[in-house]
């Protein structure tokens, strides 16, 4: 019965701005000469991304994967090359309202493709800067990360929290409907709004695992041109569970002189792990079975603006993340010093050298949940 109440609520706020767009749209088709929008503005698009990396552990007896091992076993790697990402996107674009989109990760072959390898399936009808449709797989809007596509993270990889709330059907790829857009006009404090409903049950999945529906909602605004301000909030299930997740955070970009920038972007989640309870044998009450995080990711850029070398960029990823903080209480930090050599604007070229330090508060023996460093050198092109 929430749920419903939370959906009609969701429809109230976005039914007056669907309205106001299409009289906006209706006002400019009045003006306009075109009598066939079939094929007005079609064009069809690709771009891809290949990531390659060299990694090896600074800890003894710990593997590339992370994991503690015992030193009078044999077969553990501890340096490995790898093949990241290889990605492919495919935008089609039918008309100015209609267009669709295509990514796969073809590296997620290396392992078990199942549930894998097919990002974005999703088809968008754009009605105006109000009111935006995507109805498919594509990522919900549940904080910053969801926004920046993995080419220019300007670090390692996405944040645990990211992964970790996505594992619980909260963030990353799920198939669903979402409406988003501008709630302000020209002229205003700008403030924009995403809101969404979804299986819940992640990627490439035939049907749902059940009847309820995951449902969130974002509001973020521009304070200035370069401080943006986000909150998120959800509802859902996975398999066993009920739970709901929420989050806020910030990004800010200031320019210091002289070609130097500095960017900073912080974020904090706090939600259930469904994930974690549902793998449980003897069930806890699942208010209890929480998880939370935030992390703080400045970023230094000095830009050269040479033919060849278009910018340096020195970063360090400080998170705090607790997959159980109610019941366990072992947290885990990470740090990711990072260096970053670009080659071409947008990151098209770049070269990153760096390492990841993880810090646990109690260690477990012959588990990833081991206190260890990794060193890196990615090299990645997008096309």
């Amino acid at each position: 019965m929430k749920k419903i109440s939370l959906l009609i609520a969701i429809y109230v706020f976005i039914a007056p701005l669907a309205l106001l767009a299409q009289q906006k749209d209706i006002g400019g088709l009045d003006q306009d000469t075109i009598t066939n929008f079939s094929a007005y503005k079609r064009s069809i698009s690709f771009a891809g991304l290949l990531q390659t990396r060299f990694v090896g552990s600074l800890t003894k007896n710990v593997d590339v994967n992370g994991k503690n091992f015992d030193p009078s076993a044999t077969g553990h790697v501890t340096n490995s090359f790898l093949l990241k990402r290889a990605r492919l996107q495919v935008k089609g674009t039918v008309n100015d309202h209609f267009s669709a989109n295509l990514m796969f990760n073809f590296a997620e072959f290396n392992s078990d493709p199942s549930g894998k390898v097919l990002e974005n399936a999703y088809v968008k009808y754009t009605l105006s800067k109000y009111f935006n449709v995507q109805a498919g797989q594509f990522r919900p809007f549940f904080g910053i990360e969801d926004a920046l596509p993995v080419d220019i993270i300007r670090t390692l990889d996405y944040s645990n929290q990211y992964y970790a709330f996505g594992s619980s059907g909260w963030q990353s790829f799920q198939i669903g409907l979402s409406v988003f857009g501008n709630v302000t006009g020209d002229g205003q404090l700008p403030v924009r709004y995403y809101a969404g409903v979804y299986n819940g049950n992640n990627r490439n999945q035939a049907t749902d695992n059940d009847n309820s529906k995951n449902v969130y909602g974002r509001i973020e605004t521009s304070i200035t041109k370069y401080f943006i301000v986000g909150i998120n909030a959800a509802t859902g299930s996975m398999g066993a569970g009920t739970g709901n997740a929420w989050g806020a955070d910030v990004l800010t970009q200031t320019k210091l002189g002289g070609g130097w920038k500095l960017s900073l972007g912080g974020e904090y989640k706090n939600g259930t792990n469904l994930s974690l309870f549902n793998g449980l044998v003897a069930k806890p009450s699942l208010s209890n079975v929480r998880m939370q995080g935030f992390y703080i990711f400045p970023v230094l850029r000095y830009s050269y603006n040479l033919p060849r070398v278009r910018a340096i960029e020195f970063s360090s990823r400080y998170e705090y993340f607790d997959e159980n903080y109610k019941l366990a209480n072992t947290p885990r930090q990470t740090i990711i010093p990072n260096v970053s050599l670009i080659f071409a604007d947008d990151f098209y070229a770049a070269i990153q050298v760096g390492a990841a330090l993880d810090l646990y508060k109690t260690d477990v023996p012959l588990t990833t949940t081991y206190t260890r460093n990794l060193a890196y050198i990615q090299l990645q092109v997008r096309f």
